[in-house]
């Protein structure tokens, strides 16, 4: 495995043995760094083991197929994502193999399993390689993984593996000054305790010979002149707002100050069994997502997620609802004309066509993707392009590539989905791709000649990420937003911080060994003692209350359907409850849900909604042939002796949950002892 000059002299320290991060722009060869790192980790004794950490799912495979792909001959190379059937047998695929490349939730899951099939030690592996790196912070998984190695390591433990971060990005973590962003850099570096950040800086030439960085440009389009459309949405918005007859609404329509706003007020009138309230509430978020696509993409698009929204509402009996699904009815016409009236356009899309156009004109090799920020716009964009005269006879094959978790905004895709489109990609049969952030790390494309941020607001690191996408000789990176908007100050800021970063890691780099030493020591045990008081904190926040004190109520209809002591863990994730009565709640709908992955001990049965109100509650899990059901806590109100509230994750509450007992649940069914 040949590397080049840049790529040795970074690799050095980790060919040593010490705990390092390799810094190297993207398209530089980081995994193949990793790859020869691991071969020559391994040759030198036997019994060592490696795990490559990725942070998405698809960089599995992509890793084990590419790069790792070598090591396969004198070492045995696993693969195990959250799809994969290994996964249920993770502590034996570790035993067998030499090299296991996983998400790092799955090693993670591992490291608190308490089932011995599924258990393993930090100290199972003498190498750990942590892609993308600069994730290691607050609560990623990353940091999870490298606290649990830190307690040990202060602890004066002995035998832990060394540790390899690969990142192009480390960021400036939201500092602004160059005090904050050298800090942020040393967090890292005492995060994944490495000795030493390295780079290419005797090599640097040859890297910038060798990696080379896109055109940037700006590509800027006005505001709509008029928008009829949204002037309308907004109309009924302030209809909706008048008969809620709560003073003091926003009135900042179309904005994501507005979204977070409403979803506070929906909160509350859910604590408080506001219904009226919530139920506006709900519907007013449905309009803001119409209004923020509509300044994002197409206006039909726009009304199409009123139109299916509304769809769902037929035949409702509560007053509020009827009153909500009337006025959509009565300005469904109007909204409808104004949405093909094609005078009132976005510009955006406008500019967004000419890019293309002159990329994909003559039919060539070109190949690009389109960032943007939500999976509703991805989908947009490429029916916008369907429809689309210029551009569809252009020789444009594309594609939508979004996140694999579960989002109800829009359809998710699959891992396996996602996979398919990334090879198609690869290999030519898609040469265009409308994705959202998931693309923006790690994606191994050389070829792409055009990369578009279409209407984006994020940080530095997504910066970095989506430009080194374009890798081709002679590439483009574009940000295609409204002139004056708050997006291109931002990407003006962001070049800011990146030569702040740069500036940060170089003096990082030339502190005195000794100094650097005593500062990650010190932010490690900052680090550790403030993680071990969260962790007495949540457990003390577990057990403030006596689960038989606990109601749940459904948030729509606010009936009540259980309590605290009804509800279990299975897998110490999925919350069930127990009770046989809690059944005459809910109904079954037909049709089992699709999950992508599988289990090991249980299959998705159907979706459960309340039977009173019909709210969405859950689904049934069918665990060794008992079907339970499993409780979305985000669709009950809480109550406790101290309060009504409602939670968004089942982390939050405040009463100890049991973990699944099979043998027990069996015999109380049965009124016998085993």
């Amino acid at each position: 495995m040949e590397l080049h000059g840049y790529q040795r002299e970074a690799a050095g320290p980790a060919l040593r043995g010490c705990n390092s991060i390799v810094w190297l722009p993207t398209g530089a060869g980081k995994t193949r760094v990793a790859a020869h790192v691991c071969q020559r980790h391994l040759e030198g004794r036997r019994g060592r083991r490696v795990a490559v950490l990725v942070n998405k799912v698809h960089l599995v495979e992509q890793h084990f197929q590419k790069e790792f792909h070598v090591l396969q001959g004198d070492f045995k190379v696993t693969a195990i994502s959250g799809d994969s059937s290994h996964k249920s047998f993770f502590a034996f695929e570790v035993k067998q193999s030499d090299v296991v490349i996983c998400t790092a939730q799955i090693l993670q899951n591992a490291l608190v399993s308490r089932e011995e099939d599924t258990h393993v030690e930090v100290t199972d592996f003498s190498l750990l390689v942590i892609d993308e790196c600069h994730h290691t912070h607050k609560d990623a998984v990353y940091n999870k993984i490298m606290l649990n190695y830190l307690q040990r390591k202060l602890s004066g433990q002995q035998d832990l593996p060394q540790v390899l971060g690969l990142t192009a990005s480390p960021g400036t973590g939201g500092a602004t000054s160059f005090e904050g962003a050298v800090e942020h850099i040393l967090q890292i570096c005492a995060s994944l305790d490495a000795e030493e950040i390295t780079s290419a800086q005797e090599e640097l030439q040859h890297l910038q010979s060798h990696v080379p960085q896109p055109r940037k440009q700006y590509d800027l389009c006005q505001e709509r002149a008029q928008d009829p459309f949204g002037e309308r949405l907004k109309k009924v918005m302030e209809q909706i707002q008048r008969y809620m007859e709560v003073p003091g609404l926003p009135r900042n329509f179309g904005t994501q100050i507005y979204e977070q706003q409403i979803v506070e007020l929906e909160k509350t009138a859910a604590e408080t069994f506001c219904r009226k309230t919530r139920v506006c509430a709900l519907h007013l978020r449905k309009y803001n997502d119409a209004l923020l696509i509509n300044d994002t993409v197409r206006m039909v698009d726009a009304f199409q997620c009123l139109q299916e929204f509304y769809a769902t509402k037929q035949d409702v009996k509560d007053p509020t609802e009827r009153f909500l699904t009337t006025t959509f009815e009565e300005n469904r016409a109007s909204l409808q004309a104004l949405a093909r009236d094609r005078r009132y356009e976005n510009p955006r899309l406008g500019k967004l066509e000419e890019i293309l156009q002159e990329h994909f004109q003559p039919p060539g090799t070109s190949r690009g993707i389109v960032f943007t920020k939500t999976r509703q716009s991805a989908h947009s964009l490429l029916s916008w392009l369907q429809d689309t005269a210029t551009l569809c006879g252009q020789h444009i094959r594309a594609a939508v590539l979004t996140g694999a978790g579960y989002s109800n905004q829009t359809r998710h895709m699959t891992q396996n989905e996602q996979q398919d489109v990334i090879k198609l990609f690869r290999q030519g049969a898609l040469n265009l791709l409308f994705s959202t952030s998931v693309a923006e790390e790690g994606l191994d494309i050389p070829e792409c000649n055009i990369v578009v941020r279409y209407g984006l607001m994020t940080n530095e690191i997504a910066m970095i990420q989506a430009q080194g996408r374009a890798r081709a000789k002679n590439s483009v990176y574009s940000i295609l937003a409204k002139a004056n908007s708050r997006e291109i100050f931002r990407e003006q800021l962001n070049e800011d911080l990146v030569e702040l970063m740069e500036r940060a890691i170089r003096a990082v780099q030339a502190m005195p060994e000794r100094e650097y030493r005593l500062k990650i020591r010190e932010l490690q045990r900052a680090a550790v003692a403030s993680w071990l008081m969260k962790e007495a904190r949540i457990s003390e926040r577990r057990r403030l209350h006596d689960p038989d004190a606990v109601h749940f109520y459904c948030v729509n209809c606010n009936v009540a359907v259980c309590r605290g002591s009804d509800i279990r863990t299975v897998e110490g994730m999925h919350h069930v409850n127990i009770n046989p009565n809690f059944g005459l709640y809910y109904k079954v709908l037909p049709g089992k849900v699709q999950l992508q992955r599988t289990f090991r001990d249980w299959e998705p049965g159907c979706r459960i909604v309340c039977s009173e109100c019909s709210q969405d509650w859950g689904m049934e899990m069918i665990y060794r042939q008992v079907k339970l059901p499993i409780l979305c806590i985000k669709n009950f109100v809480v109550e406790t002796p101290a309060e009504k509230r409602k939670y968004k994750k089942w982390s939050a509450v405040t009463f100890p949950v049991e973990e699944f007992d099979y043998m027990e649940y069996c015999a109380s069914i049965h009124g016998q002892s085993f």
